[in-house]
């Protein structure tokens, strides 16, 4: 990845400004994955000019939002068979589930967190499972532009620090993923005991006070 962020820096950027990394933001948000690059790229305008990082932040957070709405589209427009081929049926019962226990909570929570936190699939479910569209963009809107405004402040507070920072987690989650993604799974898991847990205990009690 660092050979298409130097590319991006180096001739994107320059030619595009800010709207160069709403493009970036766009294509990872979409159908290609580019991680953290979103990330890199705002704490790098944060060290090359303090002051204006904040449209880069605004930006990628548009971008991000514009990308997924191109999922959401395809998952409202009957994108199931898409989503259990591409995540596999684990995953899309996963997300749904996700979706009926924890609400907004179930895209907000992944649009903030670093890889491996999956997120796509929830993008694309929450299309697939009805998620409203308003609502599904102005949660996106809001996680994303507190995600990259983090990044945004570190990098001016910090410099080349919050650089080296991001690389540290992003190597950290790497070599931790399959843990990561297995407590994911016994969250959710958890979170569906606890609401059968609780939708069957008033049956329990109406059919004792029968």
């Amino acid at each position: 990845m660092s050979r298409l962020v130097e590319w991006v820096q180096a001739v994107l950027l320059p030619t595009l400004g800010p709207l160069g990394l709403f493009f970036v933001a766009l294509v990872d948000s979409s159908f290609l994955s580019l991680p953290e690059i979103n990330d890199f790229l705002v704490v790098s305008a944060a060290l090359a000019n303090p002051s204006t990082v904040w449209i880069f932040v605004i930006m990628a957070a548009l971008g991000s939002v514009a990308g997924s709405s191109l999922l959401w589209r395809i998952g409202r427009a009957g994108g199931e068979a898409l989503l259990v081929r591409r995540f596999g049926p684990e995953w899309a019962a996963r997300t749904q589930a996700a979706y009926r226990r924890f609400g907004v909570l179930a895209l907000a929570v992944p649009a903030v967190l670093p890889p491996p936190m999956p997120f796509k699939v929830f993008v694309l479910a929450s299309g697939v499972f009805g998620f409203p569209y308003p609502r599904f963009a102005l949660t996106l809107l809001l996680a994303r532009s507190a995600r990259y405004a983090f990044w945004g402040g570190m990098g001016v507070a910090f410099g080349d620090e919050a650089r080296e920072l991001l690389l540290a987690i992003d190597a950290w989650c790497a070599e931790r993923a399959p843990l990561l993604l297995g407590l994911l799974a016994g969250i959710v898991v958890l979170g569906l005991v606890l609401a059968w847990r609780r939708r069957a205990r008033p049956d329990a009690e109406m059919d004792g006070a029968s």
